[in-house]
């Protein structure tokens, strides 16, 4: 039976979105085409009217994964700020649900082994992260001050500027691992010692957040 353009698109979406989930889940090896299908709702054979390959659909699933980002473009508001963000991501909840999170802690490792194609797609996933957490940490950063005698010209304010972009860049970058090092580490433990398991959670979140709370650190 054939099926509308609206429909296949549909189907084609439904399956993205089910890989992309069980992939976080279970790794890309503990995913088989047929799990991503039932899950969808879909014929074993359909997927491949969608996807020249399992290796283009991996591809496909974890690009869309990384629409999840611990700073979406919407910005922020006064209710959610960085050390909002950090709680939310070192937290039980997201270390329980990793197929609704942050898919460079859940397929990194496997992204490392799989061949340059995927780690285009994970490092082109990760520049936006870290692009995205840079401003957010430049948007709620105190506003600089030139040094007392000095004279504001172009040249200075660039420097300036460019010089603070990549403080922010540089933060962003070990904010950014430190998290997804530690979410690792949580679930890695969660099963055998919870203790340890939420230990590492509430440490890094406190060192993280005083960190930034820092004045020049």
């Amino acid at each position: 039976m054939k099926v509308s353009k609206a429909q296949a698109a549909e189907n084609r979406q439904g399956i993205l979105d089910a890989a992309a989930r069980l992939y976080r889940e279970r790794g890309l090896t503990g995913v088989g085409v047929a799990d991503i299908t039932r899950d969808a709702g879909l014929t074993h054979g359909g997927l491949y009217r969608h996807f020249e390959s399992k290796d283009a659909l991996v591809r496909e699933a974890c690009a869309r994964a990384f629409d999840w980002s611990i700073a979406p473009l919407d910005g922020h508001t006064p209710n959610t700020n960085v050390a909002d963000r950090i709680k939310s991501y070192l937290s039980p909840q997201h270390r329980d649900t990793p197929g609704s999170g942050c898919p460079a802690a859940a397929l990194a490792v496997d992204a490392a082994r799989a061949g340059p194609e995927l780690s285009q797609v994970f490092a082109e996933g990760i520049e936006r992260n870290i692009q995205r957490f840079a401003q957010l940490l430049a948007d709620t950063a105190p506003a600089a001050c030139a040094p007392a005698g000095t004279t504001d010209t172009t040249d200075t304010t660039d420097a300036a500027t460019t010089a603070t972009a990549a403080a922010h860049r540089a933060r962003a970058m070990e904010v950014l691992a430190t998290m997804v090092g530690g979410l690792v580490l949580a679930r890695a433990t969660a099963a055998a010692q919870p203790g340890l398991s939420e230990e590492i959670l509430t440490t890094l979140q406190e060192q993280l957040i005083r960190l930034l709370d820092t004045p020049g650190a």
